[in-house]
């Protein structure tokens, strides 16, 4: 039997909280200046961990059952060490892999790194040449990070890519997707920008809610092309929610697989350079950090029940307000990302960027807007505050009263009529208890490849009956196979 990833998550590491991927930040110091960097990287932390203490972090680690550790800066080549971090990280048994701007991110450097026991490296690349170098605040990065990409392949090591999902690129995927399958990567992972660190300063960068309606599909077709041509397109964990591409971006296309919420603190570690632990190494700090291993030991941090950083471990949806709290998938997504939603609005539980909420309100002729209303204070992972505006979907600049817009919504004209745009009812799935803290599986709506909970018989959403569309969608998929089959013989494949 072939041996899963070691990413691979299981029940019962998500029952037993096995910190299955950790991401750890070796240094702050970077060669680049990232107008998107969630940390503000640039120079080191004055108080970064000393080897010895680097080197304790990998035995507590692998002590844990950690599986993968990819380190990431800043630039993580620029901590002295690093080669000794990934040896350590290798020789107890772990998968050690990096992601890198890959400025300067030599052959050199990559032929050590693997002959330390590198696996994998991921290089970010975030537009075509003028754009990356634009974003990434230094001019020649953009080659240097081709020249990157190119000797991890050459290497033997797993090469992908990584790229931020801005504004600004929405209009150069196909043509980067291209490059990246003429390069050979061999994934390639999206994630949308979040406005946090000098993403805030930047609010230009950032999506629109509304935009998802072109982004998502556009995605998806990028998926369905990279798999036919060895690129497999993968969605980063603020990529979502629920609309009718979920089962591609999350169940590989097998219908299986969705998103089950945020995972931070139950399979996955953030380390900071200062030795600071987090669930989630994108989260924020103060308000997620669950200790620091220079006071607290790593596996007390890890085993606190009531720890800042282990939120995730029994939360149902008592922190969820606005769209997420009435939400149809309320029970198993939870709010989608928790980083998005606490950069953007200063708290948890309430995420715009979702493909089922921009479709359910589109729906209703309405789009939600976001209006930058406080500036970000300038520290390592610090953000500003935003506002949300729902409007019109065809609206260009004004804002409108947002209970009459609902009123409208709901076909009524009475100021007396509720006050509220109504959405499909929740799905009232199980909740989550302490001997399964992992959500049931919803079904794929084979009518209009949507999740529903397990026990519908209709679609919510296109009111099929879910069996029958099962039934139609096999006997069409042996048809095709068939069909195939006989080309095939045909032609003499």
């Amino acid at each position: 039997m072939e041996r899963p990833p070691a990413r691979y998550i299981s029940e019962s590491d998500v029952t037993e909280h096995v910190p299955v991927h950790v991401v750890w930040e070796i240094t702050l110091a970077c060669n680049l200046k990232c107008h998107h960097c969630g940390s503000r990287a640039g120079k080191r932390r004055p108080d970064e961990l000393n080897t010895e203490e680097a080197l304790e972090m990998v035995r507590g680690l692998a002590a844990l059952g950690t599986r993968e550790i990819t380190l990431i800066g800043g630039e993580a080549f620029m901590r002295p060490d690093w080669l000794q971090i990934i040896r350590a990280i290798r020789d107890h048994g772990m998968a050690p892999t990096m992601q890198s701007g890959g400025y300067r991110l030599t052959p050199e450097r990559i032929r050590l790194a693997a002959d330390a026991g590198l696996v994998g490296a991921g290089v970010s690349i975030d537009g075509p040449r003028e754009l990356h170098d634009r974003l990434r605040g230094v001019k020649g990065s953009f080659d240097s990070a081709m020249t990157a990409l190119e000797a991890i392949r050459d290497t033997g090591l797993v090469a992908s890519v990584n790229s931020q999902v801005t504004k600004l690129v929405i209009p150069h995927l196909r043509e980067m997707q291209e490059l990246f399958i003429e390069k050979r990567a061999k994934n390639w992972q999206v994630q949308l920008t979040v406005a946090m660190g000098r993403a805030a300063d930047n609010p230009d960068l950032l999506l629109q809610p509304y935009d998802l309606l072109e982004v998502m599909p556009l995605l998806a077709e990028l998926y369905h092309v990279g798999e036919t041509r060895g690129l497999l397109l993968q969605a980063g964990n603020n990529v979502g929610y629920f609309g009718p591409y979920e089962h591609l971006f999350r169940g590989y296309g097998n219908g299986k697989g969705h998103y089950v919420g945020c995972l931070a603190g139950q399979t996955g570690i953030g380390i900071e350079a200062d030795g600071t632990i987090k669930g989630c190494p994108s989260l924020p700090t103060s308000p997620y950090a669950g200790g620091n291993v220079r006071e607290i030991p790593l596996e007390e941090i890890w085993r606190a029940a009531e720890s800042p950083m282990a939120f995730t471990r029994q939360r149902g949806t008592e922190d969820l307000w606005g769209y997420c709290a009435g939400c149809y998938y309320a029970e198993i997504c939870r709010g989608g990302c928790n980083w998005t939603s606490h950069s953007l609005l200063g708290e948890r539980g309430n995420n715009p960027y979702c493909h089922h909420r921009a479709l359910d309100l589109a729906a209703h002729g309405l789009r939600e807007r976001v209006v930058q209303v406080e500036t970000a204070p300038g520290c390592s992972f610090d953000h500003g505050r935003f506002e949300l505006v729902l409007e019109p979907l065809d609206a260009v600049t004004d804002r409108f009263d947002v209970m009459e817009l609902a009123r409208r919504a709901n076909g009524s004209d009475d100021a007396d009529a509720p006050r509220e745009v109504r959405y499909p009812a929740p799905y009232a799935g199980p909740r989550p208890t302490l001997a399964r803290k992992t959500p049931p599986l919803l079904v794929l709506c084979r009518g209009c490849s949507r999740f529903v909970g397990p026990d519908e018989e209709h679609c919510p959403f296109c009111d099929a009956r879910l069996k029958e569309a099962a039934a139609t969608y096999e006997e069409r998929q042996f048809r095709l196979h068939r069909a195939t089959e006989r080309l095939a013989e045909l032609i003499g494949v």
